[in-house]
């Protein structure tokens, strides 16, 4: 009897399946290193819930330039725009995703963080650094802002500056320091007002000190944060001789107890 060699189906070489695994892998690198920056955008608008905008986003998400917008929200007619454009840098490592802002409008050196993953939240460093802020950048976010209109400086300076989410709980550690200076508002006729100075101690309870360099509106409290919630209670007062000028803002930032405005938040 003469038996015949079984026939075998042929089999896909396995060179083959390298070469495919290799397309998928170069195809998801592809994807990972030139993704558009308006994914960018888009995922920062749903995380600020629409308060923070990067407008005209383009480059990638690594390598990219947008004008910034602050808004109160998605669809608010309140919306401000800072000068000049953001051009933004990013770098992932094994320990987290370093990023570099640099905002010529605001900061003479780019200004510079790294955001770490944490069980159950991340943690976000950021360098020592200084930069000026227009005050009328705070009417994009909505009331009471937008009733206040506030013009002057804000100067924000950093010291070992970190916040840690942990689920729900906020801690804050180093030091945030924000000098308003020559304050004016749409509710007064005094201009300026006054100039301020707010103060960010972090800590097991961080907490928030204000107070009045000079001017004829004094601006005094304190408050703390617990993680979850902040607490703060002040008060403000018109200087001698200014109290019909600075009457209709004090009415409106806090409950009037007779010469004095009491402001409570939380």
């Amino acid at each position: 009897m003469v038996t015949r060699p079984s026939i075998s189906e042929p089999r896909p070489h396995r060179g083959w399946r390298w070469a495919l695994l290799g397309i998928a892998i170069g195809a998801v690198l592809t994807v990972v290193l030139f993704a558009p920056a308006r994914w960018l955008a888009s995922a920062l608008s749903g995380w600020s819930q629409g308060r923070l905008l990067l407008v005209n986003p383009r480059g990638t998400v690594w390598n990219g330039t947008a004008a910034v917008v602050l808004a109160s929200g998605a669809g608010s007619a309140q919306a401000v725009s800072l000068p000049g454009l953001l051009h933004w840098r990013m770098r992932p490592s094994w320990s987290g995703m370093f990023a570099s802002l640099d905002l010529p409008c605001c900061a003479a050196r780019p200004l510079e963080l790294k955001a770490s993953p944490r069980a159950g939240g991340m943690q976000l460093d950021w360098q020592d650094a200084r930069s000026r802020w227009p005050a009328t950048l705070l009417t994009g976010l909505g009331a009471p802002w937008n009733t206040l209109k506030l013009e002057g400086a804000l100067d924000l300076s950093t010291k070992a500056f970190s916040m840690q989410w942990d689920g729900p709980v906020l801690r804050i550690a180093g030091q945030a320091t924000l000098d308003a200076t020559d304050v004016s508002s749409s509710l007064s006729t005094l201009r300026p007002m006054g100039s301020y100075r707010l103060t960010l101690e972090g800590g097991n309870r961080p907490t928030l000190l204000l107070s009045t360099r000079e001017g004829s509106l004094e601006l005094n409290g304190s408050g703390s944060w617990n993680g979850t919630a902040f607490r703060f209670n002040g008060e403000a007062s018109a200087a001698a001789g200014r109290e019909d000028a600075l009457s209709n803002l004090l009415n409106i930032i806090g409950r009037r107890d007779n010469a004095r405005s009491i402001i409570t938040l939380g």
